[in-house]
């Protein structure tokens, strides 16, 4: 007599489920390839390119063609006053061409990608803990510490998420951020990791709090209560692996807008600071070449979309992988 083998659990079933979506496949090839990308951005500007992408270069040159030609050059106005950076070239150095002080921009960019990246991934997973706890304790307990949280985020939900976050980042980007004995200087890149991750939290906390408040009426938790099992443990090994599945499927979204927080406050120079580049802070330098160069801005905005509409594509395909009903219609 043969044993019937083991079925798969929930979360194999879904990660198979998501190996059958072509669109999350390729959606998440394209993040890990712009992750790789910008890992390797120091390989490609002191090693291929051999650029110094921080440093301002108005007065150097470089070879093309077997020819040298000036970074910065006369504009193709009828007088030939003022100069423009030198245009992509197709070369390594100088892939995407130079910005207003003789920077390669492909290097940048690749540089750029890493804060970028590295600030919205952090944002989504701190936004996501905070989001998770205060959720929770407000479905879970109720009473006056649903109140209390609940009226917290509707004053956070109030004012507008872009005006929220300019608010604190000038305030950070002036006198830095001073939490008891501890300063954070304003060029760190947790102040705008913070920042982007506290306004997206009620966005976070309130579907987590009705996932929690419809998990406490379950059988299996008045069953635990009736057992005597302490409320911390309910919490542990009953409502959070349950609720996990919509902190997944957020994951991608909220670094979505995360990415664009970033991007905006960077533009605005609120945001990561000089000397350390990110996407946004590249498409500001972009802003007054836009007629002459406009790869100095396109480049960044078309690094953001990508990694946006990956995101977007990627938290569908989670969305339909964790899908409840789903699930058990595949089992079936």
């Amino acid at each position: 007599m043969t044993a019937k083998p083991l079925s798969a659990g929930p979360w194999q079933q879904a990660w198979r489920a998501l190996l059958r979506n072509p669109s999350a496949l390729v959606a998440l090839a394209v993040l890990a390839f712009m992750v790789l990308a910008s890992l390797l951005a120091p390989v490609y500007a002191h090693h291929i390119a051999k650029v110094d992408p921080f440093t301002s270069n108005v007065a150097g040159s470089i070879l093309v063609n077997g020819q040298a030609v000036d970074i910065m050059q006369p504009n193709d106005n009828p007088l030939h006053l003022g100069l423009s950076p030198i245009g992509p070239t197709g070369h390594a150095a100088y892939l995407l061409g130079a910005d207003s002080q003789g920077r390669d921009v492909a290097a940048r960019l690749l540089y750029g990608g890493r804060n970028s990246l590295l600030i919205s991934a952090s944002a989504a997973v701190i936004c996501l803990v905070l989001a998770a706890i205060a959720g929770i304790a407000a479905g879970f307990f109720g009473g006056l510490v649903d109140s209390i949280l609940s009226r917290m985020m509707d004053i956070m939900w109030a004012v507008p998420v872009y005006l929220f976050a300019i608010s604190l980042s000038i305030v950070t980007v002036s006198q830095g951020l001073h939490i008891g004995p501890f300063v954070i200087e304003a060029d760190n890149l947790l102040i705008p990791i913070v920042i982007i991750a506290l306004v997206y939290v009620p966005y976070a906390a309130r579907p987590i709090r009705g996932r929690v408040l419809a998990l406490r009426q379950a059988e299996f938790v008045t069953a635990s209560r009736c057992l005597g099992v302490p409320q911390w443990r309910i919490v542990l090994y009953d409502i959070l692996p349950n609720v996990m599945t919509t902190l997944v499927v957020m994951g991608p979204l909220l670094m979505a807008l995360a990415l664009l927080a970033e991007s905006a406050l960077s533009f605005l120079s609120i945001g990561v600071q000089a000397p350390a580049a990110s996407w946004g802070t590249i498409i500001q330098d972009g802003e007054g070449l836009i007629y002459t160069r406009p790869m100095v801005a396109i480049a960044p905005g078309l690094a953001i979309v990508i990694v946006v509409l990956a995101l977007n594509i990627l938290g569908d395909g989670l969305r339909d992988a964790l899908d409840v009903r789903d699930a058990a219609r595949r089992s079936s």
